[in-house]
């Protein structure tokens, strides 16, 4: 983040500087306009995955597998937020800034997650914010060690590995009628 120009990103991007002026004033605005899209893209691929599913196909395991995707590009992209998130940590005007960016990808994620369970009869136990954060820090934590260690630990295999179980652990059955859930067990909808 700190070692590229603004004038080595207008090369690249085969703009002058002054049509980079005229849409950010700033490479902090640049990136977190670019977080913002990545962000929009890689939810709006997981609901479209997740939509795609029969009623046969709504696992934990297969949820999973889903969210443990990860795409050719995202080892750039994450050596770019790893690098911005080194530079929040440090400037608290950008931390508070890359704060509400997060907040907005968690309460999507939240959003996302509360409404598929329920559309499967489930339903968290624990705060669905509180587990977006849980679900970005096993992410973005597995993609660390996948990135150093690729052969010892593949992108994503620790989503797959232990997604479902965090799942099962802090999800419930909703009531149907009668009082009965609709399903529970290692095999429950989501």
């Amino acid at each position: 983040f700190h070692a590229t120009t603004i004038e080595q990103i207008c090369e690249r991007a085969g703009y002058t500087r002054g049509a980079y002026y005229s849409n950010f004033a700033s490479k902090e605005e640049l990136f977190l306009s670019l977080f913002d899209e990545h962000s929009d893209r890689t939810v709006r691929r997981l609901a479209e995955s997740i939509d795609a599913l029969t009623a046969e196909e709504y696992t934990l395991a297969r949820l999973a597998e889903l969210a443990s995707r990860v795409e050719p590009d995202e080892r750039d992209w994450y050596l770019v937020t790893t690098e911005f998130t080194l530079h929040a940590i440090r400037d608290p005007q950008a931390a508070w800034v890359l704060a509400r960016h997060d907040e907005r990808l968690r309460a999507e994620i939240a959003r996302g997650l509360t409404l598929v369970l329920r559309r499967a009869g489930r339903e968290l136990t624990v705060d669905a914010d509180r587990f977006a954060r849980l679900l970005i820090a096993l992410r973005e934590g597995g993609l660390a060690q996948s990135y150093v260690e690729p052969d010892a630990l593949p992108p994503g295999s620790l989503e797959r590995q232990f997604l479902p179980a965090f799942l099962e652990a802090l999800t419930r059955g909703l009531p149907e009628r009668g009082g009965q859930s609709k399903r529970s067990g290692s095999d429950a909808v989501i």
